[in-house]
């Protein structure tokens, strides 16, 4: 009896020891799984060429600034066969602006000879990185650092490419209403409603219409409720097509749209204009009577993709632009229009007016109208 509760015991034992064992083997294989990951990203053999992104608080994936921006990243790493990771691209995602001077320090520290902050709100943070950082080329977007050698700026005429997001507003609107959704009041978003505005008052005048316009400011990039809320009430007030410039805030006007779309037929529907990328998926619905539609109208695109990368070239080939404010426009498509779902007399009076941009024809402010 001893002999066999003695091998009971052992038995237990020996079945807590393999049992305590089976989990030591899965944490294992489950970080083995993370690492793995990191590693299989960061397999790049040169490590003079990596490039980094700096978000603000939106992150790659807002379906707007900061992901035209990684586009251009991802279009760098194919052109040159480098992966995600070290040595190649990668990207440090902010939540909040306290994030980005450690992101940039923590860029800098990896071995990414160039590091890229996108917006405005990061021109302090990109300053002290260079300063603390002179062997390494950073760019800010949208602003300028003039005088620092190693910071290379650019900046987009995104009045112009907003004002044909207006013009072709004009053309479509059959309600004569439309709306201008702005994020946080800035000299950047200036630049949007004023192009918007000019394109819907020269399209209204072509056409001998009177459209008014409807604006309003979220105060920042990130309230997807409050920009849903606003559309809701534009919506309302008569407005058909809504222009939004709201970076990931401007989801909530997709949101409203959708909403409203969805309970009213096909004939009757209202329309968004998307921004900095193409935001034709984000239209995507049914209507009340069955039919799948699409509510977006066209799509004004920031050219950050065509600026990270052809910057990020640059620096690629030892010819980096430090010092230099880099001006991206229609010309060489560093802003441009999507046709999206403008019928041919709305697309063609667009292309028109395009070049007469680019001819110096037109001339688009740069500041709204008070």
């Amino acid at each position: 009896v001893l002999i066999l509760w003695r091998t009971e015991i052992m038995n237990v034992k020996f079945k807590k020891i393999l049992s305590f064992g089976v989990v030591l083997a899965s944490v294992s294989l489950i970080l083995t799984a993370c690492s793995g990951k990191k590693s299989g990203q960061s397999a790049n053999k040169d490590t003079k060429h990596g490039i980094a992104l700096i978000t603000d608080e939106n992150g790659v994936d807002d379906h707007s600034f900061n992901q035209a921006a990684w586009s251009g990243f991802k279009a760098y790493g194919k052109e040159h066969g480098l992966k995600q990771g070290k040595g190649g691209y990668q990207y440090f995602q902010s939540s909040s602006a306290a994030d980005f001077t450690p992101n940039f320090d923590q860029a800098a520290t990896a071995g990414y000879q160039t590091i890229f902050g996108v917006g405005y709100q990061l021109a302090d943070a990109v300053k002290q990185a260079a300063k603390k950082n002179p062997k390494k080329n950073f760019v800010i977007i949208d602003s300028v650092d003039s005088g620092i050698k190693n910071v290379a700026s650019a900046t987009f005429e995104s009045n112009q490419a907003s004002y044909l997001g207006g013009l072709a507003a004009a053309y479509t609107t059959k309600t004569n209403k439309v709306g201008f959704i702005g994020g946080a009041k800035s000299s950047i978003i200036d630049l949007f409603e004023a192009g918007f505005k000019q394109g819907v008052a020269d399209g209204a005048k072509a056409l001998h219409k009177k459209i008014s316009v409807q604006t309003q400011y979220i105060g920042n990039f990130t309230s997807t409720d409050k920009a849903k809320s606003i559309a809701q009430s534009m919506y309302a007030n008569r407005a058909d097509i809504i222009y939004q410039a709201a970076g990931n805030a401007g989801n909530g006007v997709f949101q409203e749209g959708k909403d409203y779309n969805q309970a009213r037929p096909a004939a009757k529907k209202v329309w968004v204009i998307g921004v900095d990328v193409d935001q034709s998926n984000l239209g995507n619905y049914k209507s009340k009577d069955g039919k799948k539609e699409n509510f977006t109208l066209t799509s004004v695109l920031k050219g950050l993709d065509v600026a990270t990368k052809s910057i990020a070239n640059d620096a690629y080939n030892g010819k980096f632009p430090g010092g230099k404010h880099l001006v991206y426009s229609l010309k060489g498509n560093g802003v441009s229009i999507t046709k999206g779902n403008l019928n041919a007399k709305t697309w063609a009076a667009v292309q028109k007016a395009r070049q007469q941009i680019i001819d110096g024809k037109i001339k688009v402010a740069t500041a709204p109208t008070k």
